[in-house]
């Protein structure tokens, strides 16, 4: 009996000290952006930081303008989000809840096989396949724009949002459903209007993923994107928060790399701000009666 007490609490030890440790890791990349990025901040003005429209960090008079990084960054991840949640969540439902065992299977196999792919690969089929296709469809005279990195970004934050949905879907208690077929609903009604709410926490909780992945990818939306720090249109080249940071570090110095580290501290907000967000609204909907 001491032995299995001793035990217990040897392992609660090592969780909490393990949890004390994600905890500690986050602390120390929040400090150490904020160390960073506040003195580019202040030296730029927050202001013309947030709201310039010209980035030019190597001219002979530099400007530091990330407004269209920003923009981009939220339309590329909104447009991403537009067309991957409804894919993702009806494809989720369709594993969970319609498909026959064999079905299931191969799919789930392939969903794992997406969740697999390097980014890089995701670039370079976009940059080869996708990119010359959208400049043919749309007679332009260069394919690498926002809607490339969107189409992109939507595919690779499937496997995200369909696995864990999945999971979500599949630890619903049966006894929901039994109960709502047995009151005449049928079994569409049942999923849909029984096991989703049910499931509302795990299916935020991919779209949540599904989010960071989009926000936080830099090498493929870097080779589909073009990679040019115009203001956001849909036919145009552009660059992301991500692929500002990745494609200038190497060679920055000086004001040019702290604006950087500002950028990747603004990138870091942008993040908790919208988990922050999306679990406010979650907490909100489970407190109502």
């Amino acid at each position: 009996m001491k032995r299995k007490k001793f035990f217990e609490q040897f392992m609660h030890s090592i969780f909490l000290l393990l949890g004390l440790l994600t905890v500690g890791c986050v602390l120390l990349i929040s400090v150490y952006l904020i160390i960073s990025g506040i003195p580019a901040i202040r030296q730029i003005g927050l202001f013309n930081f947030l709201f310039g429209k010209t980035w030019a960090s190597t001219a002979q008079e530099p400007s530091f303008g990330i407004l269209p990084f920003l923009l981009t960054s939220i339309y590329g991840t909104a447009g991403a989000i537009v067309l991957g949640v409804p894919i993702g969540f009806l494809t989720a439902v369709y594993l969970a809840k319609y498909a026959k065992p064999g079905v299931k299977a191969v799919m789930e196999a392939a969903v794992s096989l997406l969740a697999g792919i390097p980014s890089v690969v995701y670039g370079l089929v976009g940059m080869l396949v996708l990119v010359p296709g959208i400049r043919v469809l749309f007679h332009l005279s260069d394919g690498a724009s926002l809607l490339a990195a969107i189409l992109v970004l939507a595919v690779m934050i499937l496997p995200s949002i369909i696995k864990v949905s999945v999971t979500a879907l599949e630890a619903v208690p049966k006894e929901y459903e039994d109960a709502s077929l047995a009151l005449g609903a049928t079994p569409t009604e049942t999923y849909f209007k029984v096991s989703v709410p049910a499931a509302k926490s795990g299916i935020a909780a991919a779209v949540v993923l599904g989010v960071g992945r989009a926000i936080g990818e830099a090498m493929a939306v870097m080779m589909v994107s073009g990679n040019v720090p115009n203001m956001p249109s849909l036919f145009q080249s552009v660059r992301f928060l991500t692929t500002a940071v990745a494609s200038e570090m190497s060679y920055s110095s000086g004001l040019q790399r702290q604006a950087l580290f500002s950028i990747a501290l603004v990138l870091f907000l942008f993040i908790m701000l919208i988990n922050a967000t999306l679990n406010f609204f979650l907490k909100r909907d489970k407190e109502k009666p």
